[in-house]
């Protein structure tokens, strides 16, 4: 179904935004976050500079895949969803035009049409595309527009390395003995900066977006760098 142009375009809504925005900030935070994590803990088990990377560049290489073939195995199983409603909805109208008329104009009549005009808006509807409405109003699926598998899977794995990137390249830049505050500073600095945009994007509060990722990732990274330190130290 294409997209049906306002006739006030100032009036712009975010609600369209948030399968894309949900993934990417997903991806970005959970790359910063896990890698960052666990260098920081490699780290705090007094761990050598070259083992800090490699454990970073592990992470993302794991990360990345891993949240690709999640993200494709789920959203597949989305799309198989779809198809198959779509193809007991193909079915029911060849079968049951008369019911399947009937069962919309009862869903326009419980969203508050009176009966009649409930009547006439699904007639209507049935003989512009039968199909479509009944995939839009009783499923809520958009019937040109299914979950893509693949693009959900580039686009996790894409976001998920660039949030990873960030504390590597810490790593990369400072001394060992700088290591530690360099991933911690660079890591809280991108999920604040990353949450903020999300809501600016998603026309939610900045501060407090910010603020919630920042708090969250830096309880996870604290945690993490707590276990790496005691586990270093009773094996060592």
């Amino acid at each position: 179904m294409s997209k049906i142009e306002s006739p006030h375009p100032e009036e712009q809504h975010k609600s369209g935004r948030a399968n894309w925005l949900r993934a990417a900030v997903l991806g970005v935070n959970d790359g910063v976050v896990s890698v960052a994590s666990i260098m920081l803990g490699v780290l705090a088990a007094e761990a050598s500079k070259h083992t800090i990377l490699t454990a970073g560049i592990a992470a993302l290489s794991a990360g990345a895949l891993s949240m690709a073939v999640g993200e494709y195995v789920s959203v597949s199983s989305q799309r198989d969803s779809e198809r198959a409603d779509l193809d007991i909805e193909r079915r029911s109208l060849e079968s049951n035009p008369d019911g399947e008329l009937a069962e919309l104009a009862h869903i326009y009549e419980h969203r508050g049409l009176e009966a009649k005009l409930a009547k006439q808006v699904a007639e209507q509807l049935h003989k512009h595309d039968a199909e479509d409405a009944h995939m839009r109003d009783e499923l809520g699926i958009d019937r040109d527009n299914l979950a893509n598998p693949s693009l959900a899977a580039f686009a996790s794995a894409g976001s998920f390395s660039i949030g990873a990137f960030l504390p590597i390249l810490a790593a990369i830049i400072f001394r060992r003995n700088q290591g530690a505050i360099a991933i911690v500073v660079f890591s809280l600095l991108t999920l604040a900066v990353s949450g903020a945009i999300g809501a600016y994007i998603g026309g939610g509060h900045r501060i407090k977006a910010a603020l919630r990722v920042f708090l969250g990732g830096g309880a996870a990274m604290a945690i993490t760098a707590l276990i790496g330190h005691l586990v270093g130290r009773s094996i060592s």
